[in-house]
């Protein structure tokens, strides 16, 4: 538990000094939200379930992108959770994945889609790809901060022969957190 308070207070700390990074940034001066070749960082608490959200647990993410346009972010995702076990040992896990996101809209809220391929790994998990889709919804609190929600649903495979196989058999992932563009 000592962990999990460590944790929470870092993502915390981490989560006030987004929008003062943001500010110092400067604003853009087009209103809210990236243009083409902006960077864009974000962090948030992060959770995973199966797909009947039987079994799951709880982590951190982070993301770093590059605006392809003023509309499309390409990036790097990085997430690690863990689960206390009823019964068991506590388990850890991790993922890396790249994303490209499509969003809609040009004010403070912006939905989004987008399509993620990576790799799982970690305790109680095997070492597997994993492609998604998945959709959310930025909220521009200033010009070049935002708070998001994101939900992607994952399927898991070593081959492209498991990859259709295992369609049905995927898991959700989930995060809620902040982020900037600079």
């Amino acid at each position: 538990m000592k962990t999990f308070k460590k944790i929470s207070i870092a993502l915390c700390a981490s989560a006030i000094m987004i929008p003062a990074l943001a500010q110092a940034q400067g604003m853009h001066g087009q209103g809210y939200g990236p243009k083409m070749g902006d960077r864009e960082f974000s962090i948030g608490g992060a959770g995973s379930s199966d797909k009947n959200f039987d079994n799951g647990g709880f982590g951190i993410a982070a993301d770093l992108g590059w605006y392809l346009s003023d509309r499309t972010v390409a990036g790097v995702r990085q997430s690690v959770s863990w689960a206390a076990v009823d019964n068991g040992d506590d388990a850890w896990q991790g993922s890396t994945k790249g994303f490209i996101d499509y969003h809609f809209g040009a004010n403070q809220v912006r939905p989004f889609v987008g399509a993620t391929l990576g790799a799982i790994y970690g305790d109680g998990v095997k070492e597997t790809g994993t492609a998604g889709v998945e959709l959310g919804m930025k909220y521009y609190v200033l010009p070049t901060t935002f708070i998001q929600a994101r939900a992607e649903y994952s399927f898991l495979f070593d081959s492209s022969d498991s990859a259709t196989k295992n369609y049905d058999n995927g898991r959700w992932d989930y995060v809620v957190g902040m982020g900037y563009n600079f």
